[in-house]
């Protein structure tokens, strides 16, 4: 008659155990935190890539001599606020973005200080105001592209002549800002994603 070894026994049952509340808790904490992290790199990324989109815009006035007759030439100088609203609205757009990434910085700075994820009310809070700013973003980014396009290129059909061929510094800048001011979008929408798998996993343990 075949013998059971009684450890043996013993190793199987606790191998079909379920895991200890403590393993559950320290589990979600660790996500929590890693949660808490991407949404502080994130930030951190939507503030210095718009704080840099606004440096070139703003330092992107030019001056030059434009001939106005035989011999005679007037300085005119190419600055973002002389075009109608786009790049005020442009500008207002970005200034808007540091500003926001700022004090949201700082809240999940401190989140992630008191190893916290944050209340499920203030991630909608941030879910939408994230996806409220992404549209600003897109929109200001686009009139600008728009914009910029048009000076770089003209439109024969309604006498809109090209400028950047006379102001290459200025539309320069201007490109190079419009390049960067890509990235915030980027970073705004990378939020959102994050705020939604948050309030996902909140929902499905709920």
């Amino acid at each position: 008659m075949a013998s059971v070894n009684p450890s043996h026994s013993t190793i199987s049952v606790e191998s079909l155990a379920p895991p200890a509340p403590e393993n559950k808790s320290s589990t979600r904490a660790s996500a929590a935190k890693n949660h808490v992290v991407v949404d502080v790199v994130l930030r951190a990324m939507l503030f210095a890539t718009a704080f840099v989109a606004i440096t070139f815009v703003v330092t992107s006035k030019q001056t030059k001599l434009i001939p106005v007759a035989p011999g005679i030439a007037i300085p005119m100088a190419a600055k973002f606020n002389q075009s109608p609203i786009v790049y005020k609205y442009y500008v207002a757009a970005l200034s808007v973005t540091c500003f926001y990434s700022v004090i949201t910085g700082l809240l999940s700075a401190l989140a992630l200080v008191k190893m916290t994820e944050g209340s499920t009310k203030t991630q909608v809070h941030l879910a939408i105001l994230d996806a409220l700013l992404l549209g600003i973003m897109a929109s200001a980014t686009g009139a600008a592209g728009g914009v910029g396009y048009i000076g770089f290129k003209g439109n024969n059909h309604t006498g809109w002549t090209k400028i950047c061929n006379v102001y290459g510094s200025f539309c320069r800048h201007i490109a190079a800002s419009i390049a960067v001011s890509l990235l915030p979008s980027v970073a705004l929408l990378l939020l959102v994603w994050v705020s939604v798998f948050i309030l996902s996993k909140k929902i499905s343990r709920s």
